[in-house]
């Protein structure tokens, strides 16, 4: 890969006035902020309509975007809502995603902009290219119509016609932003990487459309469902609750919905990373009755027939493989064969193995390197964490001798200068931010995803810092 590093946040984390960031100015100031530091990739996390508990990961659908990052002042601008509207949905913090308001509010605003819509070509034409986000727009207004209930509960089976109409809308507006967006992106040579939730939700549009694809039984109940076993984060494991995939069903047909799901990825950004890749080497098999994920076990994934069945799809994009975690030397041939870029992640260069491959002097080109994910402490957090000597170990492997709360500009130098082909930051360690602002927390299930930046914050940083690093280091 050519050396090149980017920032971690997603667009939920951006400032602005209406209680979540979104796609408008907001995002445009960000982008130049990236360019004018030399960065060149903006990760995000994914764009699927996030569960109930404000996840990104577990979604109604894999082909849904999320509509609370649809920009309010564009519809404003667009005759959809008037400034009264917009007046009332400005928000009471900046510092944190009004979650409550966004889920009691936003959608009926939403609704109030689609019946303004005069002509609906745009979107119907949107929705005959789209058939899978079409699909996803009849499931959540057959919801409506059930009133809320999962899809094996239904009993109607006509949907809510002002339901499907808002969320028609929704999914054409924010694809009509989202492309704008992207277009100023790269033209200012900044690509923007998506993230890719492996499993999709049991009440999904995916599932109740695709059942032969899942492994149900006859009652279209999960036999066993996803999850990882016990490991640093979780020591019960983690019990996602995801129905698993029926893959020699889905080999059958050269896995068609998978690669209609990574062609809608490549139409949003410019490359993806494909997060819990072991799973596709082997996945953890959870009987559906279990309460933890200790009784689980793992199962032989699709391995190299769905990668190269997706790989036309995805030439010439980034394709990151997550491979953390349980890692096995098949998981590692896998990554290896694939030729996607693996995953580095300094904080756990230190738990105890001289030969750890997320010591950055072990790093290779072609592999992605963060200080942390989003699923980990931000760095000030990590280190204020540590006892003595591994914050001590840390400080001698990168060369620092003073206090080791000054010891940061060090730790994000070294990792600058690693041999890592991409190099990633979290926002939050751009910031120096401490735990608070850790954007999620495996397996809690509350105050998770919504961590926001203000515009102040953004302005104590220097550009011309970054620039010159990346400059120094040949990224």
């Amino acid at each position: 890969m050519k050396r090149s590093s980017g920032v971690l946040m997603h667009v939920s984390s951006l400032w602005g006035k209406y209680s979540e960031g979104s796609l408008g100015a907001e995002a445009r100031e960000w982008i130049d902020f990236l360019a004018d530091s030399g960065f060149s990739v903006w990760q995000v996390l994914p764009f699927c309509l996030p569960d109930d508990c404000n996840s990104p990961y577990k979604s109604f659908s894999a082909f849904s975007v999320n509509p609370f990052f649809i920009d309010l002042p564009t519809l404003r601008d667009q005759g959809l809502l008037t400034d009264g509207e917009l007046a009332a949905a400005e928000q009471k913090t900046p510092y944190a995603c009004e979650f409550d308001r966004l889920n009691a509010e936003r959608m009926p605003l939403l609704a109030r902009a689609a019946a303004r819509v005069s002509d609906r070509t745009p979107i119907e034409d949107f929705l005959k290219s789209h058939p899978q986000i079409a699909n996803f727009c009849r499931f959540m207004a057959l919801k409506a119509a059930n009133g809320g209930k999962e899809w094996i509960d239904w009993t109607v089976d006509a949907p809510d016609e002002e339901s499907l109409r808002t969320w028609q809308f929704t999914q054409y507006e924010f694809c009509r932003q989202w492309a704008e967006l992207k277009a100023y992106a790269n033209a200012r040579d900044i690509r923007i990487v998506g993230d890719i939730p492996i499993y999709v939700a049991y009440d999904s549009s995916d599932v109740w459309a695709n059942r032969a694809l899942f492994l149900l039984d006859k009652r279209d109940r999960p036999t066993a469902v996803a999850g990882v076993p016990p490991d640093y984060f979780a020591e019960d494991g983690q019990l996602w609750g995801n129905p698993l995939y029926n893959w020699r069903r889905m080999k059958q047909d050269g896995y068609a919905w998978w690669c209609e799901r990574m062609s809608f990825m490549m139409e949003l950004f410019d490359g993806v990373r494909i997060d819990h890749f072991r799973g596709l080497e082997s996945y953890f098999s959870i009987p559906a009755h279990e309460t933890t994920a200790r009784n689980g076990v793992w199962e032989k994934g699709p391995g190299m027939s769905f990668i190269r069945a997706i790989r036309p799809i995805c030439k010439g994009k980034l394709m990151i493989a997550e491979d953390l975690g349980d890692i096995t030397p098949a998981v590692e041939k896998l990554v290896r064969d694939s030729g996607y870029p693996g995953m580095r992640v300094l904080q756990f260069a230190f738990l105890g193995d001289d030969g750890s491959p997320h010591l950055p002097h072990n790093y290779d080109n072609n592999c992605v390197a963060y200080t942390g994910t989003h699923d980990n402490n931000t760095l000030l957090g990590y280190v204020w964490d540590q006892d003595d000597q591994t914050r001590r170990r840390l400080m001698k492997y990168c060369g620092y001798e003073g206090d080791w709360d000054a010891c940061y500009n060090a730790v994000l130098r070294t990792m600058f200068a690693s041999h890592a082909g991409l190099l990633v930051l979290p926002v939050q360690d751009l910031l120096l931010f401490g735990s608070d602002t850790r954007i999620n927390t495996p397996g809690r299930s509350e105050g998770n995803w919504s961590y926001r930046i203000t515009k102040e914050q953004l302005n104590t940083l220097d550009p011309k810092k970054f620039k010159e690093w990346n400059h120094l280091y040949g990224r």
